[in-house]
């Protein structure tokens, strides 16, 4: 049974205790312990209630980290990461799924991406100045 008393560090290793649920929780908790010290809205925090927050986690790979900018590096220098988040995007700002034609413009933006130091702005501006989102066509739903 889980101490819901306790820190939520604590909660989640027992929680992790279940097999069941240890197999996402392993992938899952490390990079929810590297944002930690953000609240809800975003503002930075050095205890959750009364718990100190202890950043540190290790990734799946065994890679250990301890806060957000140590999982900025560690997800960074992985290109897996980088493509997965620019098609993701894309995808959202799209608002379709990804064709084999709009392989070039995640490959230019990641490029972009890695010439620029990862700043999301850049990510940002690499989707909306694309060919695929300045020359998409809405569907107007009728009244």
């Amino acid at each position: 049974k889980v101490d819901a008393t306790a820190s939520l560090r604590k909660r989640l290793e027992q929680h992790r205790d279940n097999p069941d649920c240890s197999v996402c929780h392993n992938k899952m908790d490390p990079l929810g312990f590297a944002l930690e010290n953000y609240d809800g809205i975003g503002a930075w925090r050095d205890f959750d209630g009364k718990f100190p927050i202890d950043p540190a986690g290790k990734l799946p790979g065994g890679e250990a980290i301890s806060g957000p900018v140590a999982l900025k590096q560690a997800l960074k220098n992985r290109d897996d990461f980088i493509e997965a988040l620019t098609e993701k995007l894309l995808t959202y700002a799209l608002g379709r799924g990804l064709e084999y034609y709009d392989t070039c413009v995640v490959d230019d933006t990641c490029k972009l991406l890695k010439s620029n130091n990862y700043k999301f702005s850049v990510l940002v501006n690499g989707i909306v100045t694309s060919g695929p989102f300045l020359q998409q066509t809405r569907k107007h739903e009728s009244k």
